[in-house]
């Protein structure tokens, strides 16, 4: 069973960028499918990203697609998410999990994109 520690959020202008990273432990985590999910407040988790186990056949949803690159280093266990060009509407608690997610959720990391 994974665990994950998410960080690298903030307060961004709109148009700003931010990089996100997931620390991973667990010892399986180099055959598993990874995403980033985002929740925003009053809505439901979503799935924003996914990257495959060798780090190709990514994946984005609609709304983030041509702003954010996710990645990951199965050598160090985590995850990236770059998001450039954010817009309000990007405001969020932004976490990594499997895909599907399984497990335990970490805390998150905020996300605020605002002038």
């Amino acid at each position: 069973q994974g665990q994950f520690v998410e960080s690298g959020g903030g307060l961004v202008q709109p148009g700003g960028s931010l990089r996100l990273s997931c620390a991973a432990s667990g010892s399986i985590f180099s055959i598993n499918v990874m995403g980033w999910y985002r929740q925003a407040p009053g809505k439901q988790r979503e799935w924003v990203a996914r990257v495959g186990s060798s780090g190709g056949s990514a994946a984005y949803a609609d709304s983030v697609k041509g702003r954010f690159t996710i990645s990951r280093d199965n050598a160090k266990k985590t995850v990236l998410l770059q998001m450039n060009s954010l817009k309000p509407e990007d405001t969020a608690v932004y976490y990594c999990n499997k895909v599907p997610p399984r497990g335990s959720w970490g805390q998150g990391t905020q996300v605020t994109v605002s002038s």
